[in-house]
């Protein structure tokens, strides 16, 4: 395995050529201030930039491999969800999802983005541990991608394994900014006849007038004294949302346009799931989707009987856990976050927001229900697997997997080839999670978002992140750029549900160096203040 050799190379120093920042129209990134004063005691000139030397060299270990090139374009667009439901909402290109890009272990992807977007957007590659100056996150590792403007992304792709990417731009993922990226793997090891990719959304934007800023607007009120209503009460002290100037807890420094109040109220009450610890979400969504379309007009895959097929699951919602099943089967689990895990069968899957399961499926003959059970929300999203005759399902229907053994990321064990190395963490963070539903002040450790506030890592260390989760609501939270190891042996992922009250304990080792984002992938969280920085230290 290489990642020895790649800590003690970047522990001591390896410098390479950079390769530069590829910049957005509006400029390159000469004048921002990558290396402002931290969460820690470092000197703030001590912090890797994203143009810094050290990232060069980084990605100089990654590649070069062939380019594979994409173009695709950010458009306010409408989108048929079937049923004769059309919305007019935010896309790439005119497809729900986007078109996916598949890529094999190795390449180099070079995608230019073109915004046509009435505000500025960038993209986020979701799970990739990639050069720190393509993450997408504007204000921190880019500019703006704004009106009319372009960027290429372009950094070598080392890990084989299922991802997505979405904006890093306020809100925006809760519209339809998202699409599926596979990264092949040129020795793949598992045998099988179909590859069928499942992107999981709840959707509220353009729907009776409703759009996701009004629903944060509505939610960032919070719910003051409201009896029983309370989602948390972690006691952080930081005081209500309303009133306060939400710019700077933006994921980008240019917030979408809040419009005017319009739509019913979409702020959830009531909503539980013993699987999620209690209370199972924040927002009540009109409409639950399998690939773009609803339980009306669901999608087919098509395929014969005695069939071995791949599910690929992604879970691209902004406020939703979802439990998938497929009547009349078991599934086998054979990879998380991208990585493989020791096989484990399982009637039914639970997937929080951003997190990815992959899983085998030998399908029988006949009509099958997809269901995806929007946990706790008594929704569902439905997909039609069919093989031979039978009626289509409904959009009422609930296979009877959705009850028997559920299967999540964190009951899974890393398989041997890709589990991390055993050793002390040298560096242990942590991460109380604080915040309530009664005043919509999601945080880390009581601290709203600053970019400027960096957690310090050093290159060729062994990282321990310590989520201890001080409120009455579940979190999925995720890291940027890197790969962690769960306790005991657990899965490598990149984003892990966190229960109330409860403390979840991951391992890295820190060999890509940059400013990394860990957040909340709960994008009205996020975008309320549950987000830091790791940075890497000089």
């Amino acid at each position: 395995m290489s990642r020895p050799t790649r800590r003690t190379v970047l522990g001591a120093g390896l410098a390479a050529a950079g390769t530069g920042l590829l910049t957005a129209c509006s400029g390159s990134m000469s004048g921002m201030d990558h290396s402002s004063g931290g969460a820690g005691t470092s000197p703030a000139a001590d912090y890797i930039g994203p143009d810094s030397k050290e990232v060069g060299a980084a990605e100089a270990l990654r590649g070069p491999g062939p380019d594979r090139r994409f173009k695709l374009t950010a458009v306010e667009t409408p989108l048929d969800l079937g049923g004769g439901r059309t919305v007019r909402s935010w896309a790439y290109g005119d497809e729900l999802p986007g078109k996916e890009v598949r890529v094999t272990a190795g390449d180099t992807l070079a995608l230019t983005l073109a915004n046509n977007l009435p505000v500025a957007t960038s993209v986020h590659w979701h799970g990739l541990a990639l050069r720190n100056d393509m993450d997408g996150v504007p204000g921190l590792t880019q500019r703006d991608i704004r009106p009319g403007g372009s960027f290429e992304y372009r950094f070598a792709v080392s890990h084989p394994g299922t991802y997505w990417f979405h904006p890093h731009s306020g809100v925006q993922q809760d519209r339809g900014l998202y699409a599926p990226l596979v990264v092949e793997d040129p020795k793949e090891p598992l045998a099988y006849d179909k590859e069928w990719v499942i992107v999981l959304d709840d959707w509220v934007d353009g729907v009776d007038g409703s759009t996701p800023d009004a629903v944060l607007a509505e939610l960032s009120r919070g719910m003051g004294g409201m009896a029983g209503m309370d989602h948390g009460g972690s006691g952080s002290g930081s005081g209500s949302m309303e009133g306060h100037d939400m710019s700077n807890m933006s994921m980008t420094t240019r917030k979408s346009p809040s419009p005017k109040p319009a739509g019913p109220s979409r702020m959830l009450m009531g909503a539980g799931s013993d699987l999620l610890g209690g209370d199972a979400g924040d927002v009540g969504y009109p409409h639950y989707l399998i690939n773009g379309r609803t339980p009306d007009e669901p999608q087919t895959f098509a395929a014969k009987p005695g069939d071995r097929i791949r599910l690929r699951i992604i879970n691209a919602g902004g406020d939703t856990a979802f439990r998938v099943a497929l009547g009349g089967h078991r599934l086998t689990v054979t990879h998380t976050d991208g990585f493989p895990v020791e096989h484990t069968r399982a009637d039914a899957l639970l997937l929080g927001m951003g997190e990815r399961l992959d899983a085998l499926v030998t399908v029988g003959n006949g009509t099958f229900p997809l269901t995806a059970l929007a946990e706790g929300k008594a929704r569902t999203a439905l997909a039609v697997l069919r093989t031979g005759g039978g009626a289509a399902p409904t959009a009422s229907v609930r296979p009877r997997e959705l009850d028997g053994k559920v299967v999540h990321g964190g009951l899974l064990k890393a398989a041997e080839s890709v589990r991390l190395d055993s050793g002390r963490p040298d560096r242990t963070i942590e991460f109380r999670l604080t915040g309530s539903m009664t005043k919509y002040d999601w945080a880390f450790n009581g601290k709203k978002y600053d970019p400027a506030q960096r957690h310090p890592v050093r290159s060729g260390e062994r990282v321990r992140l310590s989520f201890v989760n001080d409120t009455t609501m579940w979190h999925p939270v995720h890291l940027h750029g890197h790969t962690y190891a769960l306790a005991d042996g657990g899965a490598r992922k990149d984003t892990s549900i966190v229960l109330p009250g409860k403390k979840l304990d991951v391992d890295f080792d820190a060999d890509n160096p940059g400013l990394w984002m860990v957040h909340c992938h709960n994008v009205y969280h996020a975008e309320s203040g549950m987000m830091a920085v790791l940075g890497y230290l000089k």
